[in-house]
């Protein structure tokens, strides 16, 4: 379990990341049930699936992830969300785009998806553990360690949604690294040039 602390705020996220992940389609309608059900049945649903399930395979780095969180609570917390929550509001943040709908679409869980990212912010009370089970509880799929994003990263992907297919060539290490530094620097930079 990744865990992301924000000195400015009271909040933490943690992150686990699953793969492979055998469900992802049950967990997307599962995500889409829980917003129709009203009353208590739809509170206690909801709060099941309260996490950002996330397509690992876009996500380049610890950093890029972070940055994406960090804007999230930052959004959250100014009253600026341009989407429902700060879980949904990361998925916004990680799309280049401002369509809410591409942003869920292309970076939520499908039901193709083959490994996800599932992070909750919360307060920094929360317990770790309970955080896991609760995650393990929704996401029936293999826990790896957050180091294995480097293999499960689809550079060409990534290059596409960000427009850098003829900008970016090559498949190297520093090629990789020029890109994450192109999409974190995309997702920081998002609130301010909106």
């Amino acid at each position: 379990m990744e865990s992301f602390r924000f000195s400015h705020t009271n909040n933490v996220a943690f992150a686990l990341l699953f793969y492979p992940v055998n469900n992802p389609g049950k967990i997307k309608q599962r995500i889409i049930d829980a917003a129709k059900v009203e009353g208590t049945e739809g509170d206690h649903e909801r709060d099941t699936v309260n996490f950002s399930f996330i397509e690992a395979s876009l996500i380049t780095s610890r950093l890029h992830l972070e940055t994406a969180i960090n804007q999230a609570i930052i959004a959250d917390s100014q009253g600026s969300l341009r989407t429902k929550t700060a879980h949904s509001e990361i998925l916004f943040a990680l799309n280049p785009t401002n369509n809410i709908t591409e942003a869920i679409r292309r970076y939520g869980v499908s039901d193709k998806s083959e490994s996800l990212l599932v992070v909750q912010i919360t307060d920094s009370s929360a317990s770790v553990s309970d955080v896991e089970i609760k995650m393990k509880e929704v996401v029936d799929g293999t826990v790896v360690p957050f180091g294995e994003l480097a293999t499960i990263t689809e550079w060409d992907r990534v290059k596409k949604y960000h427009k850098l297919d003829k900008e970016v060539r090559g498949k190297g290490e520093e090629t990789r690294s020029f890109i994450d530094n192109i999409v974190i620097s995309s997702v920081a930079m998002k609130s301010v040039i909106q």
